[in-house]
């Protein structure tokens, strides 16, 4: 369905602009430091926050103010709201930056932010909840005219699991309705193992998200994960930066993402793009927003919208000139989006690899000592990253120590580009995760475009693995 460029919608009542003078960034590592970054550039001061094992971090380091909130278990540090709240009023800070992961998708959060007169930087907590509440969030999404998939609402029994996987048809997906990342997600193929899978994703989410309550989709069999960035003000006013390609995934995890999407036609793309403006206008939504979509054949369909800035926010930001942090912190200010409400096409392409402290095979987290490191450069190569030679991986925290991006004229080239610059990184001390991207970016199904989010799970070669991985020692 063409869509023509967008148009500021009627103007809400403005919002009175809110002044930001100080940040507190609850969150660390990478995100925290390209926080601090944005503040830096649009003059507003910065305070980080760390637990014990984090003293010598580089957010630490870099941030004009640092408070330390808790010994190193995120629970008792990077998870506690009380902690947090009191650096900010300790610090005089006027807002918050909850970064990605953490508390960044916590209603409550925001809404205990909200109550001490600091500017929260992200959604209204409304927002956070309908979003975050995966059936609610389709109901939302179907009454607005999104394309959703056959699927059903909380699932009140094995028995009520059973009798809406028959209506839908096999195979069908059980999903956490309050969570995401892969975690309770299970697939089911045969109705007698339903009851079973069931019990067991219920556990899974209870311990991941402190909810058990399952829902059930159409499963596609070979879709990619297309998702939309979004940008919306408290006017009423919302438009797209164009989508991103995620389908390199291990166990429902992103390993490695591209913009734009190699397979979607131009009408295709304003299709999807369009709908997924429809989905934050649908609840009002403000700030950046990422909707998330299975892409099947021609066809797509909401899967769920992260309201937060997302780890593969970059690769938009090159093939669009645009800095989504800053913009995030302005639009926290109540301006409306101004030189976002337009038309935009892909500059190029960009890739972007997650580097992990893992083993590169089995994906173990390697926590350590870093002992050498070199980060590549050169033309079109960007590092976002917290390491430096010496410091300690601790092994409480997600396992990423980076984000290596490059961007090129086009694919082919994005990709001799990325290959050159893998080439130059060197991290040791620990086992990361090079050898597995170095042995992906010479795969043909990969190369040409043809891939899903199956095909890194399906075809990985642990022998040609690790012989990049000795290969890489050797060098």
């Amino acid at each position: 369905m063409p869509t023509k460029t967008p148009q500021p919608t009627a103007p809400r009542p403005a919002p009175p602009l809110r002044e930001i003078r100080k940040v507190l960034i609850a969150n660390r590592g990478e995100i925290a430091l390209r926080v601090i970054r944005a503040c830096r550039e649009l003059g507003i001061r910065t305070v980080a926050v760390y637990s014990t094992v984090d003293e010598h971090a580089l957010h630490v380091r870099f941030a004009d103010e640092a408070v330390c909130i808790g010994p190193g278990p995120s629970s008792q540090s990077y998870l506690n709201i009380k902690n947090i709240i009191a650096a900010a009023e300790l610090t005089g800070a006027d807002a918050v930056h909850p970064g990605y992961g953490f508390l960044s998708e916590r209603a409550e959060f925001a809404e205990i932010v909200q109550k001490c007169k600091l500017t929260f930087i992200g959604p209204d907590p409304s927002h956070m909840r309908v979003m975050g509440d995966k059936v609610m969030a389709r109901q939302t999404m179907e009454r607005s005219g999104v394309p959703v998939l056959p699927g059903s609402g909380v699932l009140t029994s094995a028995a009520h699991a059973v009798a809406e996987a028959e209506r839908i048809g096999l195979p069908v997906i059980l999903k956490a309705s309050a969570g995401g990342g892969g975690r309770g997600m299970k697939i089911v193929r045969d109705i007698k193992l339903l009851p079973q899978t069931l019990q067991t994703a219920q556990v899974e989410a209870l311990k991941a998200f402190g909810c058990g309550d399952m829902y059930l989709e159409r499963y596609v069999q070979s879709p990619r994960h297309v998702e939309v960035q979004v940008v919306a003000d408290q006017h009423g006013n919302a438009n797209h930066l164009l989508e991103r390609e995620c389908s390199v995934q291990r166990r429902h995890q992103k390993v490695l993402e591209e913009a734009p999407c190699s397979v979607l036609s131009e009408p295709l793309r304003r299709e999807m793009c369009a709908a997924a403006v429809a989905a934050a206008k649908a609840i009002g939504y403000h700030s950046l927003g990422t909707i998330e979509f299975l892409l099947d054949g021609d066809r797509f369909y909401f899967m769920e919208m992260n309201t937060r800035v997302q780890v593969e926010h970059c690769v938009t930001e090159m093939i669009t000139g645009i800095d989504l942090v800053q913009e995030q912190i302005r639009l926290a200010t109540g301006e409306p989006l101004g030189h976002l409400m337009r038309e935009f096409r892909p500059r190029g392409h960009a890739i972007e690899c997650r580097i992990n402290a893992e083993d590169p095979i089995k994906f173990a987290p390697q926590p350590g000592t870093i002992s050498a490191l070199h980060f590549p450069g050169g033309y079109g190569v960007r590092v976002d990253s917290h390491m430096y030679q010496g410091i300690t991986v601790p092994p409480y925290y997600d396992s990423m120590l980076g984000k290596l991006i490059v961007h090129a004229p086009d694919r082919q080239q994005a990709i001799r580009r990325m290959q050159r610059a893998l080439g130059e990184c060197v991290i040791e001390g620990i086992q990361t995760n090079i050898p597995l991207h170095r042995w992906l970016l010479k795969q043909p199904a990969f190369i040409s475009g043809k891939y899903d989010t199956h095909f890194l799970e399906s075809s990985l070669d642990p022998e040609a693995v690790r012989a990049e991985a000795d290969a890489e020692a050797q060098a």
